[in-house]
């Protein structure tokens, strides 16, 4: 079988097991992969789940998407943007993905910092943290700030201090106030209950954010794993979407 040739990122994986914890993995286990960026919505939802122990690993869509390809086989493979399931699609290493989450990309600011608008971070000296160019918040973000004005966009990529390889490192920086500045979901500053706070990118500059999600090809839990696939679009999982921030999927 062919491969998906993915760029493999740092890793820092987070295990959650609902009714359990991460010593009570077992044969028995559904296993997720999942974006950073879903932790705090697919915590709450396992907390509805009866009859099936499900294990999480929360890290970057592009290391996980090429973990998978390298032959690492959880149950369900969820990423922030719909590339990443599309190509393991294409070589069979997950079933037909579908688009479960919409989210909204937005500038992220300490909670006392003084800069209040994309202007704000223009100016020469102010420290902008991005993601990598292969993860999606930092493919989102690229595409965000190409829809500026040449001089605008070359002053904004002047900022650009550090390039974190998922959200969670963003949101590390920013409550630390190491950075002055940084591009994460709204999602992202919801969940970071307070520490930062979301100033709104015009709505011309704002990138299509969707999520896809797949049951991985030979799951030895199908029926579980086409089951946590189907909350997610219309039961306890969609309503745990809706109330950490996402959108549906028609955005």
């Amino acid at each position: 079988m062919g491969r998906v040739r993915l760029a493999l990122a740092p890793v820092l994986l987070v295990c959650l097991v609902a009714a359990g914890g991460c010593g009570a993995n077992g044969p028995s286990d559904m296993r997720v992969a999942a974006a950073a960026s879903l932790r705090a919505a697919f915590t709450d939802y396992s907390r509805t789940l009866k009859g099936t122990r499900t294990s999480f690993e929360f890290a970057a869509s592009d290391a996980l998407a090429a973990q998978i390809e390298q032959g690492v086989d959880p149950d369900v493979f969820a990423s922030a943007n719909t590339r990443f399931p599309q190509l393991l699609y294409a070589k069979g290493l997950v079933e037909r993905p579908v688009v479960f989450a919409a989210n909204r990309l937005v500038l992220a600011v300490p909670r006392t910092s003084k800069v209040d608008s994309l202007a704000g971070v223009e100016r020469a000296g102010v420290r902008i943290a991005v993601g990598t160019a292969t993860v999606p918040v930092g493919s989102y973000t690229a595409e965000a700030i190409a829809r500026l004005p040449a001089t605008r966009r070359r002053a904004v990529l002047a900022n650009m201090r550090d390039r974190e390889p998922d959200v969670t490192g963003i949101v590390g920086k920013l409550s630390q106030g190491a950075v002055d500045a940084g591009f994460l979901y709204a999602t992202d500053v919801a969940a970071a209950a307070g520490s930062i706070r979301a100033i709104e990118l015009p709505a011309s500059m704002q990138p299509v954010v969707r999520y896809g999600i797949a049951v991985v090809s030979g799951s030895a839990h199908r029926a579980q794993a086409q089951a946590f696939v189907a909350g997610l679009l219309r039961g306890s999982g969609r309503s745990a979407l809706l109330a950490a921030g996402f959108l549906p999927p028609g955005g």
